[in-house]
């Protein structure tokens, strides 16, 4: 008798073993080994050893059109590249309850699609539609999570426009002894389910779910094999959600859409920048604009900053929406060019509208918002920042500023402080707070 071949395979980083480890040798992660059978695997394979294809030589390639496929949401559009593709396959992932569900309704009544809802029921997603005024006549709701069968089913069906799948997470195989969910089963649906989409020339998109450290739940392998991979970022009890574009094949990376989630589900936000400001820009301590780049648009967001007197030997350097590595590199040049015992002090940032900024451009105005807030002495009315600071307190020009400059002068700044104000930033600050 043949004894069954048996693997541990990591449930954090997918490397796969030969026998128990209580921590992962890969990603050292405690208790992520879970036992997969590969008998049922090999016969699953078998049927597709065979290949019919032959190498190509690059020259002789020809380039075919992309022909996009709006999916009604013109931001959701311009994060895609433009639209959907034929193939194209996307990752949607975020927290539960953020509104992946909501904003794919929206798609998939603009544009029609096979629905195969794994985690609701039929009703359920038709109590959300009436909720959202969503008619469904374009909407082909499946209700199954074998990936057999909804195989089957698409294939039955090669001229949909669009197939979307809520999550990859409940896919399951009949050829895997894993339950749903395990990075077995996760691995070889979505595996499945990204073949027949090329073979097909249909777009599909799938829903992912992020584990309580912020990432997509599952294999890592599943990331790499999509062609699009974004995350729709937001508080639950706050109205404004962010959809972040990480990889695109078919686009720019780090695009970002702006949705105002209604009573009417996901609006789109055209003019971002007004969301994040208040109607009267009046200046604050410790409160400094600055338009940052994301993607191809330029916003114009709100530094926040509180500085007070520390009661512990470590001060604390708290930052929302900021790297906190940064900000204590900005507090070190701030207390070692302007004499600013930053040492006695807690720094709080806080970057308006929940919005996380990696632009080194904000490196300026988050040491205006920390010398703001420590002297109490505020910025004059419609004035912004923009400027990347070095360790020996140079100010150096940052990318694309003519394109944040007409920003902000279309937003009413009439004082823009950067590089060409001063190259240095202890002068700098003297001609701000003078």
């Amino acid at each position: 008798m043949v004894k069954a071949t048996t693997l541990f395979v990591c449930q954090q980083c997918g490397n796969e073993f030969p026998k128990w480890n209580g921590q992962c040798p890969a990603c050292h992660e405690w208790e992520t080994l879970v036992e997969v059978s590969t008998k049922d695997i090999r016969k699953t394979k078998s049927s597709h050893r065979s290949s019919t294809t032959s190498p190509i030589s690059l020259s002789n390639t020809v380039n075919k059109d992309i022909v996009r496929v709006s999916t009604g949401l013109l931001e959701l559009d311009r994060v895609l590249g433009g639209g959907l593709v034929g193939g194209h396959v996307v990752l949607l992932a975020g927290e539960p309850g953020i509104g992946k569900s909501t904003i794919l309704l929206q798609v998939a009544d603009k544009a029609g699609c096979l629905y195969v809802c794994g985690e609701e029921s039929p009703e359920q997603i038709k109590i959300r539609a009436d909720r959202l005024n969503i008619k469904g006549a374009s909407i082909e709701l499946f209700p199954e999570t074998n990936i057999e069968e909804i195989l089957t089913t698409i294939s039955k069906n090669p001229d949909t426009n669009l197939v979307i799948v809520d999550s990859v997470q409940t896919l399951w195989s009949d050829g895997l002894t894993g339950v749903p969910g395990s990075i077995g089963q996760v691995r070889y649906c979505s595996q499945k389910l990204i073949e027949l989409a090329k073979r097909l020339s249909i777009p599909v998109i799938l829903v992912g779910q992020v584990t309580k450290e912020g990432t997509v739940a599952g294999p890592k392998v599943l990331e790499h094999a999509v062609d699009t991979v974004l995350y729709l970022e937001g508080e639950r009890l706050e109205e404004l959600r962010l959809l972040r574009s990480f990889k695109n094949r078919f686009g720019t990376v780090d695009e970002l859409a702006v949705f105002k989630m209604g009573e009417d589900g996901m609006e789109e936000i055209a003019d971002a920048s007004k969301m994040f400001l208040d109607d009267e820009l009046i200046s604050a301590p410790g409160a400094v604009l600055c338009p940052i780049i994301a993607g191809a648009r330029v916003l114009l967001v709100e530094i926040q900053c509180l500085v007070v007197d520390s009661k512990i030997p470590n001060p604390k350097r708290v930052s929302q929406g900021f790297s906190r590595s940064r900000l204590e590199m900005i507090a070190a040049i701030l207390q070692k060019h302007l004499r600013i015992p930053l040492y006695q002090y807690d720094i709080f940032i806080n970057v308006s509208g929940g919005l996380k900024i990696e632009d080194p451009g904000a490196d300026l105005a988050v040491a205006l918002a920390v010398y703001s807030s420590v002297k109490n002495k505020t910025l004059a009315n419609n004035s912004c920042a923009l400027g990347e600071l070095t360790l020996l307190a140079g100010v150096r020009p940052v990318l694309q500023e003519n394109k944040r400059l007409k920003e902000a002068k279309r937003l009413g700044m009439t004082a823009v402080y950067s590089n060409n104000t001063s190259k240095y930033l202890p002068e700098l600050i003297k001609k701000v707070f003078k």
